[in-house]
């Protein structure tokens, strides 16, 4: 059995913990901005393939106490590093965090543990020099309470980068929190959803993906493959597997639209290729159905009118820089009051990394979650409508109810 750590935006870690249990695993801890868990030899793949609010996932490779960098050295170079590595590796330390240990410059560690793996790959493999032509490997190290966990990763590229994706357009929103924001949103298939700024087409596209059941990493690649313990007829099952779980026969109602006629043809370039993505994993298992794609129009928010009696509105409003300056972003977010009224049944969910929105909009909610991804500092704002009014009429029956035992009442004595 492995030990596995998914990182994820800081915010997400309970959203994530609860896909990695529904794909079977059980966990094992978290912190902020990551979950552990543990997984079979299929989970190296199935995790990447499969997840969809996680940004890496790496392979535990040692968990050991260390007060000095002696037992540093010698806790890394136990590792049996020629299992999991290739002779022409390029192997890089790229990452490492400390808190509240005797360990504490992350650049000597950064070398310490370097200088171990090479060891212990060269006494292995009986060579003074390795070559480093092949591809690289990436090693994040973590020193928590004097306890040293070494990592191995096994994404390669960020997952949110799904491969989809020709053009973001500028400071798009990350794919990963694009499935987080949909996640606490608790948003099913049969729900409307419209993002009233879709830029790129992230949220629709996302959106899709997770209503018919399309693993999001069907269209890229992925470290683990360029290791020795990949093991390719296993990925290759998995990916039957996967594809045989894609959703043909649903029906939704995903859109987008965006004042920026060059945004939606981002969107819709992009959504095709999702779509291609999808469909080439069912090709593979003999199916030549196609995935429905998400419309996109152009058009300005303020003319938007609500479509159905209920649905859900999604979206990541401009600022900073998708958007000029403080006062255009005030400008806007007041404009978004037509939202609220043209849509009055609909659930709203708003990320934005403006301070004052809740001010500046003008509706307040009570339901207010803190996501940071990368070094983007977010705040989504939740808006269950729907339930607040049914939490309205109930009350209302409560009072009505009191009032008329007290007319009763009243009149009986």
């Amino acid at each position: 059995m492995n030990i596995l750590l998914a990182l994820c935006a800081v915010g997400a870690e309970k959203i994530l913990g609860n896909e990695i249990k529904f794909l079977g695993y059980k966990l094992h801890s978290n912190a902020p901005g990551r979950v552990s868990f543990y997984a079979d030899d299929d989970g190296l793949f199935r995790a990447n393939l499969c997840l969809r609010t996680a940004d890496r996932i790496y392979l535990q490779m040692a968990e050991y106490d260390a007060l000095d960098f002696d037992s540093l050295y010698d806790g890394t170079y136990q590792v049996e590093w020629q299992d999991f590595l290739n002779k022409d590796s390029k192997i890089v330390v790229d990452k490492v965090r400390t808190y509240k240990s005797k360990l504490n410059s992350e650049h000597s560690i950064q070398g310490i543990v370097h200088k171990a793996i090479y060891s212990k790959l060269g006494d292995k493999w009986h060579m003074n020099t390795l070559p480093e032509s092949g591809e690289e490997s990436d090693i994040r190290v973590y020193v928590e309470d004097n306890k040293v966990f070494v990592l191995l990763d096994l994404s390669g590229l960020p997952l949110h980068k799904r491969g989809y994706r020709v053009d973001g357009g500028i400071a798009p929103l990350r794919e990963t929190t694009a499935a987080v924001l949909l996640q606490e949103m608790l948003w099913r298939r049969k729900t409307p959803l419209h993002d009233p700024f879709c830029g790129s087409g992230t949220i629709p596209i996302e959106a899709s993906l997770y209503a018919f059941n399309v693993a999001p990493g069907f269209g890229r690649r992925f470290a683990l493959e360029n290791l020795p313990i990949f093991d390719e007829k296993r990925a290759t099952i998995i990916k039957t597997e996967e594809a045989a779980k894609i959703r043909t026969d649903v029906e939704v109602r995903i859109t987008g639209s965006d004042i920026d006629p060059k945004a939606i043809e981002r969107a819709k370039k992009n959504a095709e290729y999702a779509c291609v993505m999808a469909g080439r994993a069912l090709k593979s298992i003999g199916i030549s159905a196609h995935i429905q794609r998400p419309d996109f129009v152009q058009a300005d928010f303020k003319d938007l009118s609500a479509p159905y009696e209920s649905g859900l509105l999604l979206c990541n409003p401009p600022y900073g820089e998708r958007l000029g300056d403080e006062k255009e972003a005030q400008e806007l977010y007041k404009q978004m009051d037509s939202l609220w009224t043209e849509f009055p049944k609909w659930d709203l969910g708003v990320i934005t990394s403006y301070k004052d929105f809740e001010k500046t909009f003008n509706h307040p909610t009570g339901n207010i979650k803190i996501i940071k991804a990368g070094n983007l500092d977010t705040t989504f704002y939740i808006y269950k409508r729907n339930m607040s009014e049914q939490k309205i009429s109930k009350n209302q029956k409560k009072t009505e109810n009191k009032n008329y035992k007290h007319k009763v009442n009243k009149e009986k004595y």
